[in-house]
């Protein structure tokens, strides 16, 4: 990737955004740097099912758990806004099937989960929590929610203002498009990993469920993709990062709980 050692000098204004947001570093936020071990003792999602890669199969089910972790996510961006000072406006997912109107314009069940900034909302046919059972071949309920959180990443970045600084630099740099996408892509998968630290400090993950979310991480990685699809990997056409960059960059995020581990932005990816 371009300038993969210093970072993107035109972008300090994110990096003023994201440590004005941490104020220093977010109260509570950090448990080291050691990794976490979940045991069988932790509880599971309410209703998430017990077997562990099982997949959602009822509508009802499904609706429920979704709701639950959009939930959660948003309750727990909400705590740690008001840790930073700041206001966290909450949103929206919006769940459809086979196609459906947004912000951004009209979009299918090809386009996959998507978060809109134009309306401020997360938009995701259940669908691909099928497809990403059986052609990514990442089961089980935490993934699902990695998914989920991941887009709700996209929407602090949007309240932060981060999104617009990135899309402006994007168009007047055109070179660096793809890079500051896989950038953003990344840092959201942090800051869904910031959520799913906060939900196993509140015991709220089973055994396994990080291993989920990991290869949730993995199996979307652009180097994955690309070798399911065309049979090789260019990584010139990159929007999202690799697979080890996606899982890294969720781990960052899980290990410490601490937003600052997540300024993708700075140094190499």
């Amino acid at each position: 990737m371009g300038r993969a050692g210093g970072g993107l000098g035109g972008l300090g204004l994110v990096i003023v955004l994201l440590t004005l947001f941490l104020g220093g570093g977010l109260p509570g936020g950090g448990d080291g740097g050691g990794g976490i071990d979940i045991g069988p003792s932790l509880q599971p999602f309410p209703g998430a099912p017990a077997a562990e890669g099982r997949p959602l199969e009822s509508r009802g089910q499904v609706d429920d758990f979704v709701a639950f972790v959009v939930h959660d996510v948003q309750r727990t961006w909400t705590r740690l806004f008001q840790q930073a000072g700041r206001q966290y406006r909450p949103t929206k997912l919006v769940l459809f099937e086979q196609a459906v109107s947004s912000g951004c314009g009209n979009a299918s069940s090809a386009t996959g989960p998507f978060y809109c900034p134009v309306d401020s909302k997360v938009y995701l046919d259940l669908s691909f929590f099928r497809e990403l059972r059986q052609r990514f071949g990442a089961p089980g309920d935490f993934a699902q929610a990695y998914v989920i959180a991941h887009e709700f990443g996209h929407h602090v970045q949007n309240v932060l203002g981060i999104a617009d600084e990135v899309r402006r630099e994007q168009q007047g740099n055109r070179d660096d498009a793809n890079e500051l996408s896989i950038r953003m892509e990344l840092q959201a998968d942090c800051l869904a990993g910031v959520w799913a630290h906060s939900a196993y400090k509140e015991q709220l993950l089973e055994s396994g469920d990080l291993e989920e979310g990991l290869a949730a991480a993995a199996a979307v990685g652009d180097d994955r993709i690309q070798e399911q699809g065309a049979g090789r990997v260019d990584r010139e056409s990159w929007t999202h990062g690799s697979s080890e960059q996606r899982t890294s960059w969720f781990r960052k995020g899980f290990d410490g709980g601490d937003v600052a581990a997540c300024d993708s932005f700075s140094g190499s990816v």
